[in-house]
C-alpha cells in the first residue's frame, strides 16, 4: 500500500467520523440537563463541578452517520456500475484503488450493521446506566447475552485449537472483559478515549501492515472500522480533554469495549503465512487497560469488597496518590499504552524468538509499573 493510499484511507475514515462527533457534542452538551444526563461531584469521582454525560451519544452518531453515508455510497456506486439508474456514480472520482474493493465492502455489509445494532443495544444499556444507576447484575447479564449472541452469530476467537465450547466460553468473556475494562478505565478526563484512540490506530496499523491470508491485500472492511472509530472518540476528546465540558459515560465506553472487543475478533492477525503467535497483538495493545481491570478487581477482592463496587483504586488513582497531577496521570498511561502496543506492529514480521522478546517487553513494562507503585505505597506507609 502506498503513502497516498494509505491517506486517502485515513482522511476517508477518521475525518468525517471526528466532524461529526465535535458538532455532536456541542449538541449534547446544551441539552444533557434537559435530558438528565448530567454527572455530579462525589466522593469517588475527581471533578469538582456538575459536567455533562452524553459523550456515548455523539460517539454512536458519530459512528453511525459516516458509516451509514459510506454503505449509502458503495451502494448507489455499486448499482451505477450494474445500470441499476445510478450510473452517473459510477464515474465518481474515486482512487483507483478503492474501485476493486467497492463489491467486497458491499458483502461485508450485513456484519456492519448486525455489529452496529449489537453496540447499540449496549449502548442504550449505558445510557439506562447514566440515566439511572442500574443494579450491576442486569448491566452484566445483558453484557453476556450481547456477546453470546454475537459469538453464536461465528465471531469467536481463534486459538487454533479445535475445541468450539472452549472459544466460544473465552470469547464471551473477552468481550466482556474489554467492555468492562474500558468503563472501569474512565475515571480521569481523557483517560479512556485517549487509551482508545491509541489502541484503536495500532490494531488498524496491524491490519493494514498485515496482509490478509485469503486476499493477500491489507483487511480494509475492520481497519476502516477502527479508524471510523478512532475518528469518532478524537472528536469526543475536543470535549472531553482536561478540564472535561463532557464525560462519554458508561454509554461511550461499553460501546467503545464492545468495538474494539469484537473487531479484534473478527481480524485475521494469524493463519496462512502469518505466523501464528501474531494473534497476541490485541493483548499487547489492550495490555493496560487489562491490567487496570486485574489490578483493581484483586484490590477489591483482597479488601473484602464486591469487584463492581466502585472506589478510586485505578491504576490512574495510584499514579495520582504517587505524587503525580491528574494530566501527568494520564500521559502516563497513554505512554504505557503506546509502548505495550508498539510491539504488535511487527509481530507478524518475526520468529517465534522475537514474538517472546515482544511479550517479555510488555510483561516487563507492568512488572515495573506494579513495582513502583508497591514500593511506594509501603514507603507511604
Amino acid at each position: 500500500m502506498t503513502a497516498v493510499q494509505l491517506v486517502w484511507i485515513v482522511c476517508g475514515s477518521v475525518l468525517p467520523a471526528l466532524a461529526v462527533a465535535v458538532v455532536t457534542g456541542y449538541v449534547v452538551r446544551r441539552h444533557a440537563e434537559r435530558w438528565g444526563l448530567v454527572d455530579h461531584p462525589g466522593r469517588r469521582k475527581v471533578h469538582e463541578k456538575a459536567t455533562p454525560l452524553g459523550g456515548g451519544l455523539a460517539i454512536w452518531l458519530a459512528l453511525v452517520v459516516p458509516l451509514a453515508a459510506g454503505q449509502f455510497l458503495i451502494w448507489a456506486i455499486a448499482a451505477g456500475s450494474a445500470g441499476d439508474g445510478w450510473a452517473w456514480l459510477a464515474d465518481l472520482p474515486l482512487p483507483d484503488f478503492v474501485r476493486p474493493h467497492i463489491d467486497g465492502l458491499l458483502h461485508q455489509s450485513a456484519k456492519l450493521w448486525l455489529l452496529m445494532a449489537a453496540g447499540t443495544v449496549l449502548m442504550l444499556v449505558g445510557l439506562a446506566d447514566d440515566l439511572r444507576q442500574l443494579d450491576w447484575r442486569p448491566r452484566l447479564a445483558l453484557q453476556v447475552l450481547v456477546a453470546a449472541l454475537v459469538v453464536w452469530r461465528g465471531w469467536r476467537l481463534s486459538l487454533f485449537i479445535d475445541a468450539p465450547l472452549l472459544t466460544a466460553a473465552l470469547s464471551v468473556v473477552w468481550i466482556v472483559g474489554l467492555v468492562n475494562s474500558f468503563n472501569m478505565l474512565d475515571n480521569m478526563d481523557g483517560l479512556s478515549g485517549g487509551v482508545a484512540v491509541i489502541a484503536a490506530s495500532m490494531l488498524a496499523a496491524v491490519l493494514l501492515m498485515a496482509p490478509d491470508p485469503q486476499t493477500s491485500g491489507p483487511q480494509l472492511f475492520v481497519a476502516g472500522l477502527l479508524l471510523v472509530l478512532v475518528g469518532a472518540v478524537a472528536g469526543f476528546l475536543w470535549h472531553n480533554r482536561p478540564p472535561a465540558r463532557m464525560f462519554m459515560g458508561d454509554a461511550g465506553s461499553y460501546l467503545i469495549g464492545f468495538l474494539l472487543a469484537v473487531t479484534t475478533i473478527m481480524a485475521t492477525f494469524a493463519g496462512g503465512d502469518l505466523p501464528r503467535h501474531a494473534i497476541l497483538a490485541p493483548l499487547c495493545v489492550l495490555a493496560v487497560p487489562l491490567y487496570d481491570t486485574t489490578t483493581v478487581v484483586f484490590i477489591r477482592l483482597r479488601a473484602g469488597h464486591s469487584p463492581f463496587q466502585p472506589d478510586r483504586n485505578h491504576l490512574s488513582h495510584r499514579l495520582v496518590a504517587l505524587g503525580m497531577t491528574n494530566r501527568q496521570a494520564v500521559g502516563t498511561i497513554y505512554l504505557l499504552t503506546a509502548t505495550c502496543g508498539l510491539g504488535a506492529l511487527v509481530l507478524h514480521q518475526v520468529n517465534a524468538l522475537g514474538a517472546g522478546v515482544i511479550l517479555l517487553l510488555v510483561l516487563c513494562v507492568l512488572a515495573l509499573v506494579a513495582i513502583l507503585e508497591t514500593t511506594a505505597r509501603k514507603h507511604r506507609g
